[in-house]
C-alpha cells in the first residue's frame, strides 16, 4: 500500500506519540512545522498502520479511557423522573363486544363440512368457550364468498358494485 506520508513526517509523528501528545496537537505540529494538512484522523491512521501504540487518556472525556459503568441510582432517578412526564394509562376495559345482525335472513346454520360450493359462508357464534361456529348456508352472491345481506353487512357502502374498467393511456410503438 503506497502512503503519501514522507518519511520525515512518519518519524515526527512516531518522536510525538512517544511523548504522549494527543492526535489533535500532533496534526496541529505537524502542520506546522513541514506545512502539510493532516487532520487528527489522518494522524491517527498513519500511528495505527506504523504500529505506534496511542497515547493514555485520563480523565472522564478521554477518547480512550475505559468505560463507565452505568450508575444505578441515577438510572433509577431518571426513570422516575420520565414516569412522571408520561400521562397515566387509564385502566383498559375490554369493550362489549359488537353483535351483528342481520335481520333480511335467517341463517341455516350449517357446519363447515356441509357447506356446498354455492352457500354463503358467513359465520356464526364461536364467541363463547366451546361454542361451535356455523355458517349462513344461503345461496351466495355471484363474485363474493356472501349471500347479497351479508355482502352488504360487510362491504364498505361507497364501493360501487359495478365500477367501470379504469382507462390506460396507450402509446403506439413501431416494430423494429
Amino acid at each position: 500500500m503506497q502512503s503519501t506520508w514522507e518519511d520525515a513526517h512518519s518519524l515526527a509523528l512516531r518522536e510525538l506519540v512517544e511523548k504522549g501528545i494527543s492526535f489533535k496537537e500532533i496534526a496541529r505540529a505537524l502542520n506546522e512545522r513541514f506545512g502539510t494538512a493532516y487532520t487528527r484522523n489522518a494522524a491517527i491512521g498513519r500511528a495505527r498502520r506504523l504500529g505506534l501504540s496511542t497515547p493514555e487518556r485520563s480523565g472522564p472525556g478521554g477518547v480512550f479511557a475505559a468505560p463507565r459503568k452505568p450508575d444505578a441510582r441515577k438510572m433509577a432517578e431518571k426513570r422516575a423522573r420520565n414516569l412522571c412526564k408520561s400521562p397515566k394509562p387509564t385502566a383498559l376495559e375490554r369493550a362489549a363486544v359488537l353483535q351483528l345482525r342481520c335481520v333480511a335472513i335467517a341463517p341455516r346454520h350449517l357446519t363447515l363440512i356441509d357447506l356446498e360450493p354455492g352457500d354463503c359462508r358467513y359465520p356464526y357464534g364461536g364467541d363463547a368457550e366451546g361454542e361451535p361456529i356455523t355458517f349462513c348456508g344461503h345461496l351466495r352472491r355471484e363474485g363474493s364468498s356472501y349471500c347479497p345481506s351479508h355482502f352488504h353487512l360487510t362491504s364498505l357502502p361507497d364501493v360501487d358494485e359495478k365500477r367501470p374498467p379504469a382507462k390506460a393511456p396507450l402509446r403506439l410503438v413501431e416494430a423494429a
